[in-house]
């Protein structure tokens, strides 16, 4: 349904918003494969009453069977070649993750190991031989497999795995053993009951010679029996995600061939020789690294659109709940015509925008790459960058808004049947998983520092360190440009010791600029305390330590510039309409509301006088009452299928 247009009596003429165009805009190329996800989401949305009523083990085999069920409409197989069954569009693919996040997030994640990361692993990391044995059957769900990297004691630290694959050239084998404990590959989805193989991440060593961490496809069932030399054990009950079964793996001299290496990158020769077409042993590891980021684009833009589902319901039900009078004579008032519940919804739907078109862009630049219209070395790190920091911010944003919606519905939030509990036990983990996101976002910080160098994938922490203290400065600092952006700043500003606090700050030039100078002046400070910290001739691991918490808030500078940029660009490619109307509140919304969040800064470093930080936050109400009569239908079109929003004491 439409909004009503209307004019106030203030000369505002209310915007008409067109959900069905909108969501035209929302899904973009992709509204094919959404569509069917969609579908199949509907067809299958019994699950989310299943998660709550079946035990565990019975819960895990329902998973598998949709999961199983789903692939055979093509959905989850579209990154995959065509000659194995597949789609062959790696946007699409990433396209239908997202959408499958408005259903139960078992299923998904289910999905993203099966496809995402088993299959994915052996599509990017192995060679013709891995693709015909293993994708046919693995496209259909025939064949479950695991992504096994993460060991209890080497999370984020990959380079340090302690699983080893010694190379027994008598044999031609791999002899793959876990050295303890530590080593032991943990939280390994599919592994505890559904998985046959596993892509084993593992420290190859060759003639007695360490050659880093290789991955090999390595069997851990088979004919449904627990493999020779594999111990399997179960995670048991988690705080989410009770659908996927999570294992730990152990091996003890267990062999597999020569072939089992996935060898795009390196190969063992059948004597013993090792070979490898990128020499130096960091850029082969980042490398190999760099083909799996697709996991972390999915699960970036899986972590919005489960914010979503959360604002969906908290929005449908704050036009449905009364409470308290505005007046003695007057019925009790909607939710979300009190300031304060706008204030606590509108500015998260604003910033669910601006994820979700920055996460269009981050698809765009993965297919791009991995279809091969764009890829070269300085396009991968600049994919890998941005997916870090989109995969950041996008699940940050799940988990708030997710608690700040259950909050928002009251008693009613808190009951099992209205997907909140669901929604937080289960979306909580994306924060760390595809990596940590305080890991990711120092990723982040690291290309920023060396400007995406040629040398961007031989620097380790204390590399980094030394390349950015061997630049001057000012180098540093001009290359930023914070000069210019600082004279922006100041001509956007109206002029004169009389001007109006609220002149100018609806200019989406203001906005980007605000945001450009905390970016630039941020890294030009970071900068310098590196390198006075190396003048000094003090550890360089020490002074990375010490400068962290100024490398995080860098890198999320640089990340919500981001951000915004793509919210701008895709409201000004828009048509005049009231949609465009529409998303462009949303846009000011956004901006003026991350500027406010952070006025401390901008107000100790001389961007923002008290004046106009005031000017700005009633700025800020003004644009939720302006959004306020369009929320329905902004949050309609997301597309969310009714039956998703399973919350029938919030939603009916």
């Amino acid at each position: 349904m439409a909004t009503d247009t209307s004019t106030s009596a203030s000369g505002y003429v209310q915007p008409e918003v067109d959900v069905r165009a909108l969501t035209e805009v929302l899904d973009g190329e992709y509204a094919g494969i959404r569509d069917l996800v969609r579908t199949n989401l509907a067809t299958y949305a019994s699950v989310l009453e299943e998660a709550d009523e079946l035990g565990v083990d019975e819960f895990r085999e329902r998973v598998r069977e949709l999961v199983v069920e789903m692939a055979a409409t093509g959905q989850t197989g579209m990154g995959f070649p065509d000659e194995y069954g597949g789609g062959g569009d790696i946007g699409a693919s990433i396209a239908a993750f997202e959408t499958l996040a408005f259903g139960d997030l078992s299923v998904l994640v289910k999905v993203g190991v099966q496809f995402g990361l088993f299959g994915g692993a052996i599509l990017h990391l192995g060679t013709a031989r891995h693709h015909d044995a293993y994708l046919p059957d693995l496209i259909t769900g025939k064949l479950m497999g695991c992504f096994a990297m993460t060991e209890t004691g080497h999370g984020s630290n990959v380079q340090a795995l302690g699983t080893v694959a010694r190379y027994d050239a008598a044999a031609q084998e791999f002899v793959i053993t876990t050295h303890g404990d530590q080593a032991r590959k943990d939280y390994i989805g599919n592994a505890a009951r559904h998985g046959e193989l596993a892509v084993v991440f593992a420290q190859l060593e060759v003639g007695g010679e360490s050659e880093g961490v290789h991955a090999f496809v390595v069997p851990i069932r088979v004919d449904g029996e627990v493999a020779p030399g594999v111990r399997i054990e179960d995670d048991g009950r988690k705080m989410g995600l009770n659908g996927v079964d999570n294992g730990r793996l152990l091996f003890d001299g267990v062999r597999v061939p020569r072939e089992a290496l996935l060898n795009r990158f390196a190969d063992v020769t059948p004597e013993g020789g090792y070979e490898s077409p990128i020499e130096n042993p960091n850029r082969r590891f980042f490398t190999m690294l760099g083909t799996l980021v697709q996991g972390r684009v999915s699960v970036g833009g899986a972590g919005v659109n489960a914010a979503k589902v959360a604002l969906a319901i908290a929005t449908k039900y704050a036009v449905r709940r009364r409470q308290f009078e505005a007046a003695s004579d007057s019925e009790e008032q909607l939710l979300l015509d009190y300031g304060l519940h706008q204030r606590r919804l509108l500015p998260l739907i604003a910033r669910t925008y601006a994820l979700h078109f920055a996460q269009d862009v981050v698809r765009t630049q993965l297919h791009e790459v991995f279809s091969g219209i764009k890829d070269d070395a300085r396009a991968r790190r600049q994919l890998e960058s941005r997916a870090a920091g989109t995969k950041a911010l996008g699940t940050w944003h799940a988990t708030r808004v997710v608690q700040e919606c259950r909050e928002a519905c009251g008693g009613a939030g808190y009951l099992a049947v209205n997907r909140f509990a669901a929604l937080k036990a289960d979306s909580d983990i994306f924060t760390t998983f595809e990596g940590d996101n305080h890991v990711l976002m120092q990723l982040v910080a690291k290309g920023l520092l060396t400007h995406y160098a040629s040398e961007f994938e031989d620097l380790d922490q204390l590399g980094m360190v030394r390349y950015v203290t061997g630049l001057a400065v000012e180098t540093v600092i001009e290359k930023t440009s914070v000069h210019k952006l600082l004279e922006r700043v100041r001509d956007l500003l109206p002029g004169g010791d009389e001007w109006d606090q609220e002149a100018g700050l609806l200019d989406s030039e203001y906005h980007l600029a605000m945001l450009r100078y905390r970016e630039e002046h941020m890294l030009a400070g970071v900068a310098r305390r590196l390198k006075r910290g190396i003048d000094q001739k003090r550890n360089p691991g020490v002074v990375f330590s010490q400068v962290q918490d100024h490398v995080i808030a860098v890198a999320h500078a640089h990340v919500e510039r981001l951000v915004l940029e793509a919210f701008v660009d895709r409201v000004r490619a828009l048509p005049e309409s009231g949609n465009k109307v529409a998303l462009g509140l949303l846009c000011d919304l956004f901006a003026l509301s991350t500027i406010e969040a952070g006025r401390a800064w901008f107000m100790e470093h001389g961007r923002l006088t008290v004046q106009r930080s005031k000017a700005i936050s009633r700025e800020v109400n003004g644009l939720c009452r302006k959004v306020r009569p369009l929320a329905v239908d902004l949050v309609d079109a997301w597309g969310i299928p009714p039956r998703m929003l399973r919350a029938p004491d919030l939603v009916g």
